[in-house]
């Protein structure tokens, strides 16, 4: 059981910390609570044994463990609104209504990176889990075209189709017609079997090389990206932190800021603002992930900071809650 003391010196020693990188001792704290270093020394010794504290071997201070930091989160930071300065800054980007959704969201976590000194990311949803809205093609000669492929979130992308005989503008333009009267609506993983099972059978009632224009549509939207819309703001933000010193710890989170498995890991299934310290986040143990899940006109992404587990928790929280409760409102009154 750790008592109300104790609490206060566990909430001292992560501000501390947090704010210097350095351990807390015990003289340190006699001032603060008015108390001899022995018994200071004694409840320090205590929250180590609760598991919430740890030393270092450089100094005779202490530093919080992973469990003291979650304590710290759960029980014992305060919540507070968002400063007035960072709020300006945010605001800045927030009220200009010349911006769209996705601008505002990325430049705005341009600023919590630059705030912070943290990694900022801005997390779409893959484009596998969009609808096809509409297919346009461009033709550039009798044999090459330009399909140009929209999701009803607004992905675009331009596929190349190269074709083995010469085909009509005319024919083209028929199974341009039948494309988006058949698949409009449609989920991008289901665009190949609707193709096979729905188009194939009927397109030769449409165009004459029916063979040559439908194998080239489907190898060109068979081949729809299912990487997701990834931004990241201050990735070297982090390097600059001395929990990063060495080499090795460079280069691996490094390599994990490029790995794509360790971006889906990134998504939040979550309304609130969640914080994940160390072990929790599956991306490395050496850091903490704030993130949050948020939704405009029916579309859902992800937005986090990635920093040390020696965070400044509070301030983090509160400006992603502010930011997921702005861009959120921005997105209604649009």
């Amino acid at each position: 059981m750790i008592g109300s003391r104790q609490k206060e010196l566990l909430k001292t020693v992560v501000e501390e910390y947090v704010k210097t990188a350095r351990p807390v001792g015990s003289k340190a704290l006699c001032k603060k609570f008015k108390c001899s270093s022995a018994t200071i020394r004694n409840d320090m010794a205590a929250l180590e044994d609760l598991g919430y504290l740890e030393k270092t071997h450089i100094s005779s201070g202490r530093i919080p463990s992973e469990e003291g930091y979650r304590y710290y989160v759960d029980n014992l930071m305060e919540p507070k609104k968002i400063s007035g300065e960072d709020m300006l800054k945010l605001q800045t980007v927030l009220n200009n209504k010349e911006l769209e959704i996705s601008d505002a969201i990325s430049k705005s976590l341009e600023i919590i990176s630059d705030i912070t000194n943290y990694t900022s990311v801005v997390l779409g949803k893959s484009a596998s889990d969009n609808k096809l809205a509409k297919v346009e093609v461009v033709p550039i000669t009798p044999k090459q075209l330009i399909a140009i492929v929209i999701t009803d979130t607004g992905h675009v992308e331009n596929k190349n189709i190269y074709l083995e005989e010469d085909i009509s503008t005319e024919e083209i333009a028929k199974t341009t017609e039948l494309l988006n009267k058949m698949l409009i609506g449609t989920p991008i993983d289901e665009v190949p079997s609707k193709l096979e099972f729905d188009i194939k059978p009927i397109i030769r009632n449409y165009v004459q090389n029916y063979e040559v224009v439908y194998n080239a549509f489907y190898n060109a939207l068979s081949n729809f990206t299912s990487e997701r819309d990834v931004r990241f703001t201050g990735k070297a933000n982090i390097l600059k932190q001395p929990e990063f010193n060495t080499v090795e710890d460079v280069k691996n989170i490094v390599s994990k800021f490029e790995s794509k498995d360790m971006v889906s890991k990134i998504e939040e299934a979550g309304d609130e603002v969640k914080v994940y310290i160390g072990s929790e986040n599956e991306i490395d143990d050496n850091v903490t992930v704030v993130k949050t899940k948020y939704k405009v006109k029916g579309k859902e992404g992800t937005i986090a900071v990635i920093g040390p587990k020696r965070m400044e928790y509070e301030r983090v929280v509160n400006m992603l809650e502010y930011l997921k409760e702005n861009i959120e409102a921005k997105g209604k009154e649009e």
